[in-house]
Formats: structure tokens, C-alpha cells, sequence
């Protein structure tokens, strides 16, 4: 029961899933939203534009009516008039088609933002499939979609029907109006009725905008699944992580351990812990760790530093606290200077005495530290 209900697609879509979708031009795109808008801007060019064009295309159409006697008996000149009256007319109205140009390129995006697919451009032979075309023309959608004609056929009808009779006798009136006259009134009717039956519109995109955007979530929700295989995909699979990450800690090991040759002093505690610590003077402000660890790595940490004769020092709170505050390959926590300073001022001392002799420097006793260092924090690293 659980694996059938893990082939049910009942989960949302992932961010990755719908990035993929919109790279492959698979969007919520509603058809009635742009034609809403669109008619909507029609509209209102009318209104703000419509008398001036009416009145251009006026001049132009009784241009055009007027027959002058060699156009008669010259077709040629006919056709070079009929080609001025007709760039004259696109010229009058392009203010009007620039803008519809301009509305459809951007209503589109109202609902899904902008997008550039060259995937949704290749051809798709799915699409031509008659038994899928079959299945298609009685989907749910397909049923969605004729409600829909059904109730812009309705609405809008209905609207202009309304439209038309409350405007009866204005429209009755333009009869016997001259004919300028006449014609900017009936711009202005078209304009209005125009936009107030495509404002009944705004009940079909109510309702088609949240089914679209329902529509395309449900198109794409995955199952469990791949929900769990794209993890996987993205994350990488754990038991390869886990291997990567072995194989860091292998390799930053065997680089701690190339550094222990480099250092001044190990501080032991004395079995448990070991911290390698290098101080150069002219180029450090402070003394780093180069290289630290417990049990066996402290174990291999002495022995390292006992075949390259680097001193170690027993200092069982420094050394816990260096293991568990100071990060490797970092300078060490200021509140650890005076307790580190003593430490290898007594390296120095000691080095110099097997090297040139003189006075023996006095048997290092235990430093003390602030209190609470020598124990870990949540954040401490193990370096086991």
C-alpha cells in the first residue's frame, strides 16, 4: 500500500523541478488574461485616440472618393494613388497598432514573469498523436475550456445586448447627425460599449487565473519518489560523500603530519592529547598549531616528533585546552599567550643550552591557564 501510494504524484513540485519546467517553457500561462489585457488597452486607445483616427480616416476615405479625370484613363496612377491612400491609412493607425504590438509582447508575462525557452520551440510529435488528441478532447480541461466559451459567450453577450438597448435611442440619434459629426459620436459609442463588454471579461479571468496556476501545479507535482531521487541528485549520494569526505581527512592528515618536522615544541598531556606548535618571530604574529590529535594520532605525533628530535613537553592542561580552542594551522587563542610564551621560552633555552652550553635552564613546571580552557566546547574538532 505504501509503494502505491508513493507512485501518486501528491507532492508539490521541488524549486528544481520548477526551474527545469520554466527552462523547457512549461509555465502557468493564462490565454484569457492576455486577451483581457489586451482588449483593455484596445479600449482605451480607442477612447484616447479613437477621434483623431476616425477623423484622419475621414479625410483619407473622402481623399479616396474623389475621382479625378486621368486616374480614369491612366490605371498606373490609380495604382500609385490607392498606395498613398493606403500608406496614409497605416500611418493614421499606428499609433493604435504599435501599442496592441507592445501590450501582446508583455501581457504574456503577467502571470509567470519573462521567459526564453528554445525547448518549447522544438517540435513535438506527441502533439499530432491522434489517440492523444482523441484523449485530450475529453480531458477535464477540454471541459474547463468549453465552460469557459460557454460563460464568455453568456457574459459578454449578455453585456452588450445591455449595452446596446440602454443606448437605443443615442444610437437611433446618429441617423439623422452630419456626417462629422456623426461619425466621432460613433467612436465614441464603439469606444465605450467596447470597453465596457470587454470589462465583463474580468469574471472569466477571475476564474481562469487561479486555475492555471492550480492547472500547472498539478501538471508538475512529483512523487516521493523522485523527490527522494532528486535529493540524491543534488546532494550526492551519501555513501560517495562519505567516502570524499574520508578521503579530505586522509589527505589534510598526511599534510598535519608533513608539519610536525617544522615544529618547536609538542605539548602532551602527557598520553591522551598532543599539540605541535611552530613560533617564527620575524614572520608570526602569534605561535600556530600545525598539528594536533588524541590517542593513537597523538601517539604518532610523538613519535614523529621523537625521530626528529623536536622537544616535547608534558602540560596536561595547556595541552587540552590548545586540542580544544586553538583551530590547526591557526594562531593560537590570546587568553593561551602567557602560558604558551612561558612554554617556549623554556624551548629556547633549552635548545640553546644543548647548543652552546652554559647554564641549564630550570626543569619546566606545569603553566596554569584560565580557568575552564582544559575543557571542550560544542564547537571543538576531533582530530582522532
Amino acid at each position: 500500500m505504501a509503494e502505491e501510494n508513493d507512485l501518486e504524484r501528491t507532492e508539490p513540485a521541488t524549486p528544481q523541478r520548477l526551474q527545469k519546467a520554466s527552462e523547457e517553457g512549461q509555465v502557468a500561462r493564462s490565454q484569457e488574461l492576455t486577451t483581457f489585457t489586451l482588449l483593455m488597452v484596445a479600449a482605451g486607445s480607442l477612447i484616447l485616440l479613437g477621434s483623431d483616427v476616425m477623423k484622419k480616416l475621414l479625410l483619407i476615405m473622402k481623399a479616396g472618393m474623389q475621382m479625378e479625370r486621368e486616374l480614369a484613363f491612366q490605371p498606373s496612377l490609380m495604382m500609385t494613388r490607392f498606395t498613398e491612400l493606403a500608406l496614409e491609412s497605416l500611418l493614421a493607425i499606428a499609433p493604435l497598432l504599435l501599442i496592441l504590438i507592445v501590450t501582446a509582447f508583455f501581457a504574456p508575462m503577467f502571470l509567470s514573469g519573462w521567459m526564453i525557452s528554445a525547448k518549447a520551440l522544438m517540435p513535438n510529435f506527441d502533439r499530432i498523436n491522434p489517440i492523444k488528441g482523441i484523449a485530450r478532447i475529453f480531458s477535464a480541461r477540454s471541459l474547463v475550456e468549453l465552460v469557459k466559451a460557454i460563460l464568455k459567450t453568456i457574459v459578454i453577450g449578455g453585456v452588450a445586448a445591455l449595452v446596446i438597448w440602454n443606448n437605443r435611442h443615442e444610437i437611433m440619434a446618429l441617423l439623422v447627425m452630419p456626417i462629422d459629426a456623426g461619425i466621432t459620436e460613433t467612436a465614441e459609442y464603439l469606444a465605450i460599449s467596447f470597453i465596457l463588454t470587454v470589462g465583463a471579461m474580468a469574471l472569466v479571468v477571475v476564474i481562469d487565473v487561479p486555475f492555471q496556476m492550480w492547472e500547472h501545479a498539478k501538471q508538475l507535482r512529483m512523487t516521493k519518489d523522485e523527490i527522494r531521487r532528486e535529493h540524491k541528485e543534488s546532494e550526492g549520494d551519501p555513501f560517495v560523500k562519505a567516502r570524499i569526505r574520508g578521503l579530505q581527512r586522509e589527505a589534510a592528515r598526511r599534510r598535519m603530519m608533513s608539519e610536525i618536522p617544522k615544529a618547536d615544541v609538542i605539548v602532551t598531556n602527557p598520553t591522551h592529547y598532543a599539540v605541535a606548535l611552530r613560533y617564527k618571530n620575524d614572520s608570526m604574529r602569534a605561535p600556530k598549531v600545525v598539528a594536533k590529535g588524541v590517542h593513537l594520532l597523538a601517539d604518532r605525533i610523538r613519535e614523529i616528533a621523537k625521530e626528529h628530535r623536536i622537544t616535547i613537553l608534558e602540560a596536561p592542561p595547556l595541552a587540552r585546552a590548545l586540542y580544544y580552542h586553538a583551530e590547526l594551522e591557526s594562531e593560537i587563542p590570546e587568553k593561551l599567550y602567557t602560558a604558551v610564551a612561558e612554554v617556549l621560552a623554556y624551548v629556547f633555552q633549552l635548545k640553546r643550552y644543548q647548543e652552546y652550553g652554559g647554564d641549564a635552564p630550570q626543569p619546566f613546571s606545569d603553566v596554569a591557564i584560565p580557568e575552564g580552557m582544559d575543557q571542550p566546547t560544542q564547537f571543538s574538532n576531533e582530530y582522532n
